[in-house]
């Protein structure tokens, strides 16, 4: 299985809609700030939204080639930067169909997290934030995505203390598929997936990327 350097995945304009209605940044506010006693003074944490005009944002025309890089599933796996507050850690997840057929998902990504040496780490993935923080998930529902369209998917998690000289303790590679049972891709978050003795890894159900 390859490793898909985190620099060259594509991140979607996702982002902009957890800005608008999935209360990311709004959560990472009250992570920082509980008591909103500088909630005036303070800049809200940014979730990097990228540009709109993504090669992975816009559908290919019917028949057209999906361009270099596309899995045999149809479909690609990558993450964007680990944006922090406090103790609270979140990413997001894109999961963009780069074939020629419909894609369909309902539910949640079936993930798996390996050390610096690939080794499986001893982490509990939730379906659902709730255990984590109070960030919204809009449940298992489906989502069709046409050739070029994507869903997303919203990590989180509570800082651990880390080993930076061996990154013990730090999930480097994370295993991604669509739906337990699928094929899993591996990526690297840039930043790396704190976790250590925590031991828990949030989720959100796949939902769609906004055009």
């Amino acid at each position: 299985m390859s490793v898909i350097p985190a620099r060259r995945m594509v991140i979607l304009a996702a982002v902009a809609a957890l800005t608008a209605g999935c209360g990311l940044p709004a959560e990472l506010d009250r992570e920082a700030d509980p008591a909103r006693t500088g909630a005036r003074e303070r800049p809200r944490p940014a979730v990097t939204a990228p540009a709109t005009n993504a090669p992975a944002a816009t559908a290919p025309a019917s028949g057209a080639p999906t361009g270099p890089g596309c899995p045999d599933t149809g479909t690609r796996v990558s993450t964007g930067m680990v944006t922090a507050a406090m103790g609270l850690r979140a990413t997001t997840v894109t999961l963009t169909n780069c074939g020629e057929r419909d894609q369909r998902l309902n539910g949640y990504p079936d993930v798996r997290v390996r050390d610096v040496e690939h080794r499986p780490m001893n982490v509990t993935v939730l379906k659902g934030p709730g255990p984590i923080t109070q960030l919204e998930d809009p449940g298992p529902h489906p989502v069709t995505l046409k050739p070029g369209e994507s869903a997303y998917s919203v990590f989180v998690w509570r800082y651990s203390a880390v080993d930076t000289a061996t990154l013990r303790g730090s999930g480097v590679y994370v295993e991604i598929a669509p739906a337990a049972g699928a094929a899993r891709q591996t990526v690297q978050p840039e930043g790396g997936l704190d976790i250590g003795e925590t031991g828990m890894l949030g989720t959100t159900a796949w939902q769609k990327a906004a055009e």
